[in-house]
């Protein structure tokens, strides 16, 4: 079975003072990718990050408006960078057989990079949606540079053997309308 990863995705950081890059188009691959995976039978899990400043519960906490949640979806809450620490995404993964993992979401350099090491390293067959993550600029790195960095990195790191970590845009992986 395949599983979308859709990380912190939230009012929080989406909505909040930092812009992030390419934010609109962002949130439409995910939703792409989402109803490709679940017409084909797999998985959508929601992480959500929970903090003293996104309080679960709250409008902060919630994912942002411009996703589509379907019934089936899941969600994981976490208080770590590493969607697996601590938290009841791996038995989820493991009972529904998940074999391979398509990871996207925000930010780049921190949820969704820990999160995607942790997958290969734990396992998972990962598919990183090079075009359905996002962050916003920082002091030293423009967000653009950040995700080219990433998406360089990921493409080029070696994984553990039998193991498969690929960087592919919405469009390669699911045939997405250009």
């Amino acid at each position: 079975m395949d599983t979308l990863l859709v990380i912190d995705m939230q009012n929080a950081w989406l909505n909040g003072d930092t812009p992030r890059l390419h934010r609109a188009a962002v949130i439409t691959r995910i939703n792409h990718a989402a109803q490709q995976i679940r017409a084909g039978g797999g998985k959508v899990i929601f992480i959500r990050h929970c903090d003293a400043e996104c309080v679960p519960g709250t409008a902060l906490w919630q994912v942002d408006s411009d996703l589509r949640v379907a019934d089936a979806d899941t969600f994981v809450d976490k208080t770590a960078c590493d969607a697996f620490a601590d938290t009841s995404l791996r038995a989820q993964l493991q009972a529904t057989g998940t074999q391979t993992l398509f990871i996207c979401g925000l930010a780049t350099e921190f949820c969704v990079d820990t999160s995607l090491r942790a997958a290969v390293s734990q396992g998972f067959d990962v598919v990183a949606l090079s075009d359905a993550h996002t962050t916003g600029d920082r002091l030293h790195l423009s967000a653009e540079r950040i995700v080219e960095h990433h998406n360089w990195v990921w493409a080029n790191m070696a994984v553990p053997h039998g193991r498969t970590l690929k960087v592919q845009t919405v469009q390669e992986t699911f045939a997405a309308p250009a």
